[in-house]
């Protein structure tokens, strides 16, 4: 019976090692997890940091761009109207320049 017993004796040793290795494996497990779900909510976090910067650049950038586009349509504008000037002015001047030369020439010649 003696052996018995020190059988028994081996195998309840053997199951609370196994017992305490599930539970060491467990616990580091456990912290693992606890590691990542604070690394996960940081992450959360920064997303949400980054998410309100990003709406505000793309807030930003959109007023900037219609902004350019009103210089753009400005400036186009306005480079239409200077070359109806230049034109005006060149017509002018043609028309000067011939009215000068009509009045040079004497009264009688005309």
């Amino acid at each position: 019976m003696s052996l018995q017993g020190a059988a028994l004796q081996t195998y309840n040793n053997e199951l609370v090692k196994c017992i305490e290795d599930l539970c060491s494996k467990r616990d580091l497990l456990n912290k693992q997890i606890q590691q990542e779900e604070a690394e996960k909510e940081k992450i959360q976090h920064d997303i949400s940091i980054l998410s309100e910067k990003l709406s505000k650049v793309n807030e930003s950038l959109s007023k900037k761009l219609a902004t350019r586009n009103e210089f753009d349509r400005t400036i186009s504008e306005t480079e239409a109207a200077y070359m109806k000037i230049l034109e005006s002015s060149e017509t002018l001047l043609n028309v000067l320049k011939r009215e000068s030369q009509i009045l040079k020439e004497p009264v009688n010649q005309r």
